[in-house]
């Protein structure tokens, strides 16, 4: 348990620098590049990865390895990771081939954009692509080190890469270098971060694939029966948030893919912040339902809510003092970007507490179902975003997520409820409904009391944030913290104590 603690606090040091990165590096990136360079830089970024995922192989590979761990199955697992490799390496062919084919329709697939915005397109698209292909092989790698439960190796590559994005691209903007230069460094920041979870699976792990030996009929027919449906998964869920600068070039141009790109940011950072955490839970989650009790309502419920609490804190500050923090860190030609944000996270509130359970449909090879619900959200996004950004840009998309986000929420409930035999109403009733009348006392509070701050500058808005902080967490810990959580928060960095 110490792994998940630690792991846990170095997730969120990572989120923490990440969101530094953003604060910081945003605004100096679009002052530096230009708005219309920025909105290029995201979308050759998204077409790439539109197709370049892991194709439902890299959750398959944590939940086969643990099954094989907890079945002490060693000589499988090398099997296992050799087939997985070749897998990839097949995929890898197939993706080069899509990219390279695709360059070709740029002009014609982006009507919006100017001659010389196409043409800085192309040179994008060629870095991001080289590096996609490069470094796709290598997806399987936080599977295999997940399985293993080495979860602060993981964290500590992950904010090792945060670091490395820093210090680099601090150099390239002080010597004023332009939009492909800032591509190339997060090409740079990957692949030393390839190399360093190879060292972490020869050191820790030790464990060598076998390309030679023949694989399992029935296991390669388990391994494509799972990662077919979260395959379909991932592509649905690409028709959200990668497919939406595709859109708006074919419809607004790259003003607004620029505005749906910095809030699509912030959507990004509230999923990391509660994933973070539940994350770690997936090799726990396959054991207890190949060994042990099968019911993980006590386990949902008790990260349900700190999850509650933790996006909470967010989604509430975000209303109170989002629209003063867009202004000032970006200026008023990015107003925008305030409400397309409260339209993305609002749905992540209800959905994200609820990831453990998500987890349990992967440990249980329920995918399938999952994927007919993403199936429609994506269907629903692609339809409704389509039409609404045509007539109000990004905030018509971010409209069109909302909806299509509400929906994937129902579906997944009822799967939730119906295939995992999960009481839904029992997790709601003692995290989501707990939480709701301290958490609105508290935003009506703050929204009463804002107002009396006078005029808005840097050091007043700090001052709004820790007032709005001070006043949620006051609410929170009186009108729903329970006695163990209050004591989890003070103890959490305490190395004699468990998180979980």
């Amino acid at each position: 348990m110490n792994q998940i603690k630690t792991a846990a606090i170095i997730s969120y040091i990572a989120i923490g620098i990440n969101i530094l990165i953003g604060v910081l590096y945003t605004p100096w990136m679009i002052n530096s590049i230009g708005k219309e360079d920025y909105g290029l830089y995201i979308l050759a970024t998204s077409v790439i990865t539109l197709f370049v995922f892991d194709f439902g192989l890299g959750s398959a590979v944590t939940r086969f390895i643990s099954k094989y761990i907890a079945e002490g199955k060693n000589e499988r697992i090398k099997t296992f990771i050799g087939q997985i490799a070749k897998l990839y390496l097949s995929i890898d062919i197939l993706i080069f081939i899509v990219l390279f084919s695709l360059y070709f329709f740029i002009p014609t697939i982006y009507k919006e954009l100017t001659f010389d915005e196409i043409e800085k397109l192309k040179i994008v698209y060629c870095i991001a692509s080289f590096y996609s292909v490069l470094s796709f092989p290598f997806i399987p790698l936080d599977g295999i080190i997940s399985a293993y439960e080495k979860f602060i190796q993981l964290k500590l590559c992950d904010l090792f890469h945060k670091l490395v994005i820093v210090f680099i691209m601090t150099i390239s903007l002080l010597l004023g270098c332009g939009l492909y230069t800032l591509v190339v460094v997060n090409a740079v920041a990957g692949i030393l971060t390839i190399i360093c979870k190879l060292y972490v699976i020869n050191k820790y792990i030790k464990i060598c694939p076998d390309f030679n030996a023949k694989s399992e009929e029935n296991q390669m027919k388990g391994i494509f029966g799972y990662s077919f449906w979260v395959t379909i998964s991932a592509l649905s869920q690409r028709l959200i948030f990668n497919i939406a600068p595709t859109i708006l070039g074919m419809v607004s141009g790259t003003a607004e893919i620029a505005v749906f790109g910095i809030a699509a940011s912030f959507e990004a950072y509230v999923f990391t912040f509660a994933n973070a955490i539940n994350g770690l839970f997936l090799p726990r989650v396959t054991r207890m339902m190949a060994t042990e009790s099968n019911n993980i309502l006590p386990l949902m419920v008790k990260v349900g809510r700190i999850q509650f609490f933790l996006i909470g804190i967010v989604l509430v500050g975000f209303v109170s003092v989002g629209n003063d923090f867009v202004i000032l860190w970006l200026g008023k030609d990015f107003v925008s970007v305030y409400s397309c944000v409260i339209l993305l996270i609002i749905p992540s509130f209800v959905y994200l507490p609820q990831l453990i359970a998500s987890n349990a449909v992967l440990a249980m090879n329920l995918v399938k179902y999952q994927a007919l619900v993403f199936l429609v959200m994506g269907a629903i996004n692609l339809v409704l975003g389509f039409f609404f950004a045509q007539y109000w840009g990004a905030l018509g998309f971010s409209v069109a997520v909302c909806i299509s986000y509400l929906v994937r929420v129902l579906g997944m409930n009822i799967i939730f409820q119906k295939r995992l035999h999960i009481s839904m109403w029992g997790f709601y009733k003692n995290s989501f409904i707990k939480l709701i009348l301290p958490l609105t006392l508290a935003l009506l509070f703050i929204l009463y009391l804002r107002d009396f701050f006078p005029p808005i500058n840097w050091w007043v808005f700090i001052l709004k944030a820790l007032f709005v902080c001070l006043i949620y967490v006051g609410f929170m810990y009186f009108f729903f913290l329970r006695k163990e959580e209050k004591c989890l928060f003070f103890s959490v960095f305490k190395s004699k104590k468990n998180l979980f």
